[in-house]
């Protein structure tokens, strides 16, 4: 249910989700509410936004967890109205130093506070929208999507011909990651529940393996690289599972630490590296957008596609961050928001 906000009289205001505390139930924090439309700079783009989309990173920036996050997204408090990152939609207006775009361009990218109906972003964080994708497929794309290609490309450094086990297929990032693989012509193990497996076959994994009726390290099998998002084994375990020169990119993981939560075996992966001839370690992921312009060539080209499992309507955004803690989702979330 929207709740109105007071706003300046006089001033444009659009439908956004709010968030005015912390809270790890989706349901208790987040409202939708009219708010003022934001303005823009020099050199930043106003957007009407058609499509956004949920993902781990959303319930991270609304939960405040780890706190390792709250230097960023505010320490007692948000500091933004709410933690929406992605975008698709149309340049409603840009600023005067802004050049590359105009009204009426249909974009995809990121900027902040995205679960409203306008959202001001950064021109080096948008791009030209795939012509072939609705604005809800595209509005999965960015951050996913983004983080998949760094990590195969750019740190796993995937080639035709290796052999690439890619843990939590099933999820965002691990769908793109499946079909980048893929694509780049490695022979691809995809790690996956029971009742996505098909699923994950489809997008292009040579054989996949049901973690909850097998060990996916155990066995004498060995990796040139493995894609770790979702797997949270050791680093002893993965580190079996190498090839004596693999490398070991690790994109995500949860544990229950409320101040690292995860990111303690990542820096640990990292220094271990230094003494090893394998290469293990992490990143932050670059929200650029050189990285969405390859990202439009690989989907013109046919490579990768977005997985959307469900679509959601902005009011019913709470939902959607809910499915998502379920994890029942199957590829991405997105949040629709009407034409006007």
């Amino acid at each position: 249910m929207s709740e109105p906000i007071a706003t300046a009289g006089g001033a444009e205001t659009m439908t956004a989700v709010v968030q005015e505390r912390y809270g790890a139930e989706p349901e208790a924090v987040l409202r939708t509410a009219r708010l003022v439309r934001p303005g823009i700079g020099s050199g930043e783009v106003l957007v009407r936004v058609r499509a956004s989309s949920v993902d781990r990173g959303t319930w991270h920036m609304m939960a405040g967890l780890p706190y390792a996050v709250r230097p960023v997204s505010g320490l007692r408090r948000p500091k933004l109205p709410n933690p929406g990152r992605n975008i698709a939609g149309v340049v409603e207006a840009v600023g005067s130093e802004v050049t590359g775009f105009a009204p009426g361009d249909e974009v995809y990218g990121t900027a902040v506070a995205a679960f409203a109906d306008y959202a001001a972003a950064r021109p080096d964080r948008i791009a030209p929208k795939p012509a072939g994708l609705t604005f809800e497929e595209a509005a999965t794309v960015p951050v996913s999507a983004l983080t998949a290609l760094q990590a195969v490309r750019d740190k796993a450094k995937v080639k035709g011909g290796q052999q690439v086990l890619i843990t939590g297929a099933a999820g965002g990032v691990g769908t793109f990651a499946v079909q980048l693989a893929h694509s780049f012509g490695a022979r691809v193990v995809a790690v996956a529940s029971t009742s996505k497996l098909d699923a994950v076959r489809a997008l292009g994994a040579d054989h996949v393996i049901d973690y909850t009726r097998e060990d996916f390290l155990a066995g004498p099998r060995r990796y040139d690289a493995i894609i770790d998002i979702a797997g949270n084994r050791s680093l002893r375990d993965l580190r079996r599972a190498l090839t004596p020169r693999g490398r070991l990119v690790i994109t995500g993981g949860e544990t229950n630490g409320a101040w690292l939560g995860g990111a303690d075996r990542q820096l640990r992966a990292q220094m271990l590296s230094t003494f090893t001839g394998q290469h293990l370690g992490t990143f932050i992921s670059s929200e650029r957008a050189d990285g969405l312009r390859d990202l439009t060539a690989l989907i013109d080209a046919g490579a990768i596609s977005p997985v959307v499992d469900r679509v959601y309507p902005l009011t019913e955004t709470a939902a959607a961050v809910r499915h998502l803690l379920d994890g029942r989702v199957t590829g991405k979330l997105a949040l629709t928001l009407p034409a006007e």
